[in-house]
């Protein structure tokens, strides 16, 4: 198999229904594995663009909104979870409401958490081998404004991301982080809309383009195969250079 491969390897990317999770999922399908696109709504779509691409893969609803019932979803036998599924909210710091606050947080960082858990258990029972892949966010090393509880959450990501690799190393999990950049997805689209901000947008970013949703999943799909066995604890930005400026 080539160490660019992931033939036999079972994923399970979370909100994989559209946007950046629905490319992850079908990169990951793409180099072999076979994928369970979970996600609050239908993944249906997301299944029919792996079938198409000769892959295979199937749905499962799972709302991180009710994080015991999507923990206990979880299904056993993986080698792969990626963690994509997030939420934002947006406000004055002075302003953002608790309930605000504790939702992003609950969906973010304690989900990622108790997924990731959930998943180690497993795979250690089993005496295998797995990859965990976090999605952060440039807002992992930058504030933001009027997204309290995003940035938060997201540089708790980030901080997650090591620890797992730190306690885990050793026991066949390999725990890795993406933070994209901008990104064009149904998410931005306001952004891009905006002609003033997209051109500040784009003048900040060498690249001078908005990312794709496949040029994350083509890092993420690299820290799934064997070609970054000795990678652990890393978050890498796919930003077009956003951090570099």
């Amino acid at each position: 198999m080539s160490v660019f491969g992931l033939a036999g390897k079972r994923a399970l990317v979370t909100g994989a229904n559209t946007g950046i999770g629905q490319a992850i999922a079908v990169g990951l399908a793409e180099a072999g594995a076979h994928v369970v696109c979970a996600g609050r709504r239908s993944c249906g779509e997301t299944v029919g663009l792996i079938e198409a691409a000769g892959g295979t893969g199937e749905e499962l609803v799972m709302d991180l909104g009710d994080l015991r019932a999507a923990v206990s979803a979880l299904p056993s036998g993986l080698d792969i979870l990626v963690n994509n599924a997030g939420i934002i909210r947006r406000e004055d710091s002075v302003d953002f409401a608790e309930a605000d606050w504790d939702e992003v947080m609950d969906v973010n960082l304690k989900a990622v958490f108790q997924l990731c858990q959930r998943f180690a258990r497993d795979v250690f029972a089993s005496k295998a081998e797995g990859r965990i892949v976090n999605i952060a966010s440039l807002l992992s090393f930058q504030g933001g404004i009027r997204v309290p509880s995003y940035t938060a959450s997201k540089h708790g990501v980030a901080g997650l991301t090591k620890i797992l690799a730190n306690e885990w190393a050793t026991r066949g999990i390999n725990v890795n982080a993406v933070a994209p950049g901008y990104i064009a997805t149904n998410n931005t689209e306001a952004l891009r809309a905006d002609t003033a901000r997209n051109q500040a947008i784009l003048e900040r970013i060498p690249a001078g383009r908005w990312g794709d949703p496949a040029d994350i999943a083509g890092a993420v799909t690299f820290l799934c195969t064997p070609a970054a066995n000795y990678v652990t604890g890393a978050v890498l930005n796919v930003d077009g250079g956003w951090l570099a400026r």
